[in-house]
This record gives C-alpha cells, structure tokens and sequence, in this order.
C-alpha cells in the first residue's frame, strides 16, 4: 500500500469521504487521490515520491508556477510581520489600486474566497436593485452558496449531484437557470420574471462543466438584455481573471460587467477572493451602505503580499500572456492529432483546456454531460500512470503556468497519443 492510500484510509475516518473538498476523492476515476507533499515550477511531487507535471495548478491561480521566487520572497517579508491583524494594513490598498488599475473597476472589497465573493455581489445587486430573483446557467459553478447550488457544475456535477441537500426550496426558487450560449433561453427567463431579476450571472468562459467558450455575441447579448431590463451583469472570474489578460475576461472579450467577482488567482494560490464594481454600486456597501458585508479575515497580509507579488509580475510582463497562449494552442493541436482517431473534443480558450469524449462539439451544458465518462476514466488513470497529474473529473479544465516548457508540452502530447494506442492501456 502506497503512502497515499494509507493517509487516504485515514482520512476517511475523521473527513467526510476522506477530503476537505468532494473532487478530489477521485470517484469518478475509480482511484484513490494522491497526496502531494511538494511543488516547483510546473511540477509537483506527491508523498510516496513520485514526480508529476501539474495541469491543475492549485485549480489555476499559479500562473507563475509552483515556488515562484518572488510569491515566496513577498510572503516570507508579510510572515516576519505577523501572520494576521483583523485590521487595516498598507498591502490591502496597495492590492486594491492594483486590481482596480488591471481590471478597469473602480472599487474592490476583498474576502476570504470566490465562494464568499459571489454571495457578496449577489447580495448587493439585489440591494442595488430591490429585486430578489438571479439567472444563473446551468453547469456553471459559482461557489456553494445555496442560491448557487442549482444544476451548478465542478464538483457538484462530477459527484452526479448539481443540486444539494439542505437548500431551503424558497432560497432555489429565487434562482432561475438558463442555459449557456443560449441567449433566446435568457430572454424567456427576463420575460416571464418583468422586473424583478436583480442580476444574471455567469462564467464568461465556462470552466466548471469543462472548458465551454462563450459563442461569438453571447457575452454581448447578455449585456444587451440586462440593460434592457434593468439587471445587473455579473462576471464570475474566480478562473478567468487575470488569467486570460490583465484585465481578465473582460479585457479579453471586451465586454463590461457590473459587478465582478475573482478568487485565489489575486492571492497568489492563498485563500482570498475579491468582488468588484462602479463606485455606484460599491458605495452601497457597508460602512457606506446599506448592504452589509464583513470578514474578520479579510485582506489578509500574508495573501496580501502573494498576490502583489503575482499581479505585478503579470502587469509587468505582457509576454507571459503571449507564451501561455502559445503553449495553449501547441498542446490543443497535439492533442487533437493524438486522438483524431477516436470521438474526442478538444475545448481551448488561452491556458485553459478540456477534453471531452463526444463526437459532437461542446459549446453548452448539455453537451458536456453527452461526454464518455468511462473513457474519460481511462484518459485520467493513463496521464496520471506516466506522471501527468491533471483534474480527476471530466468537468474541469487543464491549466498552463508559465513555468511549463514546450517541451513539457510535447512529453504531454506524446502520453496521450499512448492511452488509446498502446496495449498496455487498453
């Protein structure tokens, strides 16, 4: 028994199914998951030794890799400080200037994770708007909130499960779902609702049913709509911000959201998270406001300083976008020449990929849920025996680092040209 397998065996007895978070219990695969005890650049190493090239990436705030030298100068200077004051520090103006100059908002109020942003910006834009109802997507996911926890996506969907027990019926039903890349579905939705849905909210790219790219006009037509009906647009970029562009998704699609909400990307992988908006719609929180937020926790120094560190970095170095873009199309071209010869999708928006088992092209819900999962198992189990660790769920995304080399990139494609092709994997 690996080391793995006897702290997994162990922690099953004093954590529910043995994890602090449902996707990594590896069910979906058919194993067990491996602990890791290391990471640097592109790489991690788990407890029993073995060596792997990370896709995962922390569920993708390491743009920078594992390790990086300035997050862990940045962090050691904060720990010397004290690791916690529950009060004001330099670092959080500093990161608020920083993430307001990046991003094009113009206030920010930090939390402690994307969860605890989003039901943030849900509760102001039903304040801002004295209306109660919110338009979500299906196979989105938003965080575990109760109003977010229908038909959601990660974990959610990948546990067979998008909707969760003990969710009070009167919070769902102030939810309303629509479907992604279908505007039409949306419309319905404000129609038959007439003033009273305070915001629609969604992943400008979807990456928690797999990689789904927004169609050419939907994040357009979602700012169409809203305005017309008096709605607020909200952008969940917990994945997407400052990972696509230095303005995120909004910089990349050039479409503007009222409120925007990020997550451990600002804190360099530290737990943090972040919403956003006009001076408008920020001044209405409290102490300016009426709607009241607060986190004990909130701007803390240390993920202060992680994620200065990142931010500035990606600021100042335009051409880590370029080489993530680039590596990102060399291994979406590899990949579909590994497995042109069996029904796969490859789904792609600058680092961030999914495959999908499924002869037909993945653009909603629906279709990602069409996908394979049996060969998705053996896809998953493949990468992982020739030391490539990657999401054990076929509704999540691979994520690029800058630390990942083309040659990495290479050993990635030539792994899985063998999955299907050699006998050892059949």
């Amino acid at each position: 028994m690996t080391r793995s397998e006897q702290l997994f065996e162990a922690a099953q007895k004093v954590m529910p199914g043995g994890v602090n978070s449902p996707v990594r219990a590896c069910r979906s695969v058919g194993t067990y998951p491996r602990f890791l005890d290391r990471g640097l650049g592109s790489h991690v190493w788990d407890v029993d030794g073995k060596e792997y090239i990370d896709l995962i990436g922390s569920w993708g705030p390491l743009i920078l890799g594992h390790c990086c030298d300035a997050v862990e100068q940045a962090v050691g200077e904060a720990i010397r400080k004290g690791l916690s004051f529950g009060a004001p520090t330099a670092a959080e103006v500093d990161m608020a200037e920083l993430v307001c100059e990046m991003t094009g908002i113009d206030m920010v109020r930090m939390v402690n994770s994307g969860t605890e942003a989003v039901m943030s910006a849900l509760r102001l834009a039903r304040g801002a708007t004295g209306r109660s109802k919110i338009i979500k997507f299906a196979g989105c996911y938003h965080g575990h909130t109760d109003a977010m926890l229908v038909k959601a996506g990660s974990g959610a969907l990948t546990g067979g499960a998008p909707d969760s027990a003990g969710v009070p019926a009167e919070i769902a039903g102030d939810t309303l779902t629509a479907s992604y890349n279908d505007l039409p579905s949306v419309e319905a939705l404000l129609k038959a609702n007439s003033g009273q849905v305070a915001a629609v909210i969604v992943e400008p790219v979807a990456a928690n049913m797999g990689v789904v790219p927004p169609q050419p006009g939907f994040l357009e037509g979602l700012r169409r709509l809203c305005d017309e009906n008096g709605t607020l647009l909200i952008f969940d970029e917990v994945i997407t911000g400052f990972r696509l562009a230095p303005g995120g998704a909004q910089e990349y699609y050039g479409v503007r959201a009222d409120l925007v909400t990020y997550g451990k990307i600002i804190g360099g992988g530290m737990p943090v998270g972040a919403y956003g908006g006009s001076r408008k719609l920020m001044e209405q929180v409290a102490p300016l406001g009426p709607v009241y937020q607060a986190g004990t926790l909130s701007g803390n120094p240390v993920a202060m300083a992680a994620g200065l560190a990142q931010l500035r970095i990606l600021k100042s170095t335009p051409e880590i976008y370029e080489n993530l873009d680039r590596r990102g199309a060399m291994l979406e071209k590899g990949l579909k020449q590994a497995l042109s010869g069996i029904p796969a999708q490859v789904n792609r928006v600058g680092s961030l990929l999914t495959v999908f088992f499924t002869e037909s092209p993945v653009t909603s819900y629906d279709a990602a849920r069409s996908s394979d999962l049996t060969q998705f198992r053996r896809w998953y189990l493949g990468l992982l025996e020739q030391g490539i660790y990657s999401a054990p769920s076929q509704f999540e995304a691979m994520f690029l680092c800058n630390a990942h080399t083309d040659a990495e990139i290479q050993r990635i494609i030539d792994c899985a040209g063998k999955i299907f092709w050699q006998e050892e994997y059949l």
